[in-house]
């Protein structure tokens, strides 16, 4: 893994973010991530708006990690890289998105679930894959087969993952994270409920740190 894909690892939870108004909340969500020691965000292309929220969380806070997900056009890319988008996720896998993301110098993890999703990110060069959505395609139980032929890969689970299972999924050494949108619902962010998205974060990142200490 590079520098910014170990970075994500470390952190373990990368929370995937829809903002219906992102002039207003996106900073301050991005304030309750960082608090809850969650610094780092995908920010999803199925809102309008998402490159807004992506610029106003990289200019306020150059540290955090801000990604973009849901893409699914070269456009996309280049939108969310003028943004400011250190990372670019899709939810499936597409060979020519991917090659171009590698062609302007930008992360991507493309979401693999198949023999044949991964076979193709083995020939492309890739390193880490979303494996999306992961309940829904065969959970932990697959991700460990599929690592069997592919033992090079390390996969970022998103699609059903919670605090009910997310210490299932983190502890597992092929797993480099765990994408979800559990801390930051729409209820949540739509009413300013800051504090609880600290608190969700908080206890994400106890359970990720208790998990791989275990």
């Amino acid at each position: 893994m590079n520098a910014l894909q170990t970075r994500i690892s470390g952190i373990g939870v990368v929370p995937v973010i829809k903002l219906n108004h992102p002039e207003r909340d996106a900073v301050p969500l991005a304030q309750a991530l960082i608090a809850g020691g969650v610094p780092v965000a995908e920010v999803t292309f199925r809102a309008a708006g998402a490159a807004v929220a992506i610029q106003a969380m990289r200019t306020n806070f150059p540290d955090m990690l801000v990604g973009a997900g849901t893409v699914l056009t070269t456009a996309q890319v280049d939108e969310a890289m003028a943004a400011g988008a250190q990372f670019i996720v899709t939810p499936g896998m597409d060979p020519d998105l991917v090659a171009y993301c590698q062609k302007v110098g930008i992360d991507v993890f493309p979401g693999c679930t198949t023999p044949t999703d991964y076979h193709t990110a083995y020939k492309l060069g890739l390193e880490v894959l979303k494996f999306f959505p992961a309940e829904q395609s065969g959970g932990l139980a697959k991700i460990k087969a599929m690592s069997a032929p592919f033992p090079m890969f390390k996969v970022m689970p998103t699609g059903g993952i919670s605090l009910k299972n997310l210490a299932d999924y983190i502890k597992n050494p092929v797993i480099a994270a765990c994408g979800g949108s559990y801390m930051v619902t729409a209820d949540l962010i739509d009413n300013g409920k800051w504090e609880e998205i600290t608190a969700l974060c908080r206890q994400s990142v106890e359970i990720v740190k208790a998990a791989r200490n275990g």
